[in-house]
């Protein structure tokens, strides 16, 4: 069975598990601690980073997008759609959540790595700046919750999860919809709340 190097609380694991769940792949879950550089992460991924699965055959597969491509292609096309238009907008979707991420982790970086008065104020701004916009544009216009969903809106949920458990209360304001958004997503897709980050 494929292995999934992962931590509970990495959005870009969170996402890569939901999908699997959702496209009734089985993946043995190996939780990592990327601080303490695990041989197994290291030999599996250079550059120590997670998640990575790694397959049967030994070759391992990384970043979390090209994994919920292969999830996709094994599962036949059940993360992405096969029509192009929406296959872009979910990929695009993807994208941008997993761009909102990225800024996240480096604010959380940039603090938990630094002495307090090294911590430099005017990046943490830019980044803050970057997610704030992101999430004005997908609170105006929330993706919709069909019956069938995507990776994308999987990588938004995980996301969501990310922001709640290390900017509660500071990403929230204003932005009810995608709130409402995130408790709606949770009560379609029970199965998949224990991989929202935690």
């Amino acid at each position: 069975m494929p292995k999934l190097l992962y931590a509970s609380t990495s959005p870009y694991s969170s996402k890569v598990r939901m999908a699997a769940a959702y496209a009734g792949i089985a993946i043995d879950l190996v939780p990592i601690k990327t601080e303490e550089k695990p041989a197994e992460l290291i030999s599996a991924n250079p550059l120590g980073k997670i998640p990575v699965l790694v397959l049967d055959d030994g070759r391992s597969i990384y970043d979390s997008r090209a994994i919920t491509q292969h999830l996709n292609r094994l599962s036949k096309n059940a993360l992405l759609p096969r029509n192009p238009d929406k296959r872009l907008e979910a990929e695009t979707l993807e994208a941008l959540a997993d761009g909102i991420c990225d800024c996240a982790l480096s604010m959380v970086y940039e603090r938990r790595t630094r002495p307090q008065e090294m911590v430099y104020q005017p990046w943490l701004d830019r980044q803050w700046t970057k997610i704030t916009a992101a999430l004005d544009l997908l609170n105006a216009n929330p993706p919709k919750l069909p019956k069938k969903i995507t990776a994308g809106q999987m990588a938004l949920r995980a996301t969501l999860g990310y922001l709640a458990l290390r900017f509660g209360g500071q990403w929230e304001k204003g932005r009810g919809r995608l709130v409402r958004w995130a408790a709606r997503f949770d009560e379609k897709f029970p199965e998949l709340k224990p991989a929202v980050p935690a």
